[in-house]
C-alpha cells in the first residue's frame, strides 16, 4: 500500500495508536507498523521521523533519550543513545478523537458500497 496515500490521512493515527500501547523508539515503531499490517505498510525514516518531530512539536508525544548499553562498548563509554517516544494526555485525546472520526468515515462510506442499501433496509426491518 502506498505510504503517501495512506499516511497523508492516517500517519498520525497509526503512530499515536502504536504509542498508546507502550513507549517505543523509532525503529520499534516502524517494526510494529510493518508487523501489524502484515508488511503492507512500511515506515521509512524519511516519513516516520518528520512525523515524530511534528507530533512532538504539537505536544501529542513526548520524547526522552536513553543510553543503550552494549556488551561491546568500552568501559566508561556511554555507547549510543536511543530516543523513546510516549503519548501525552493531549495525544491520547487526539487519538480518541481520530478513532471516532475514522469510525464515522467508515460507516458513512459503507452507505455507498454495493449492497449497503439492502443491509440498511434489513437492519431497519429487524427493529
Amino acid at each position: 500500500m502506498s505510504l503517501t496515500s495512506l499516511f497523508k490521512d492516517s500517519g498520525e493515527l497509526i503512530v499515536l495508536s502504536i504509542l498508546a500501547d507502550a513507549p517505543q523508539y523509532g525503529y520499534a515503531i516502524a517494526k510494529e507498523v510493518a508487523a501489524r499490517s502484515d508488511e503492507q505498510v512500511k515506515l521509512t525514516p524519511g516519513v516516520m521521523y518528520p512525523l515524530l518531530r511534528k507530533l512532538e512539536k504539537d505536544k501529542l508525544i513526548s520524547a526522552e533519550w536513553e543510553a543503550v548499553v552494549s556488551d561491546r562498548a568500552d568501559e566508561g563509554s556511554e555507547g549510543r543513545r536511543r530516543k523513546w517516544y510516549r503519548l501525552t494526555p493531549k495525544g491520547k485525546r487526539r487519538l480518541d478523537q481520530q478513532v471516532r472520526a475514522h469510525h464515522a468515515r467508515v460507516a458513512l462510506l459503507e452507505l455507498f458500497l454495493p449492497g449497503a442499501e439492502a443491509s440498511t433496509n434489513a437492519e431497519e426491518g429487524a427493529r
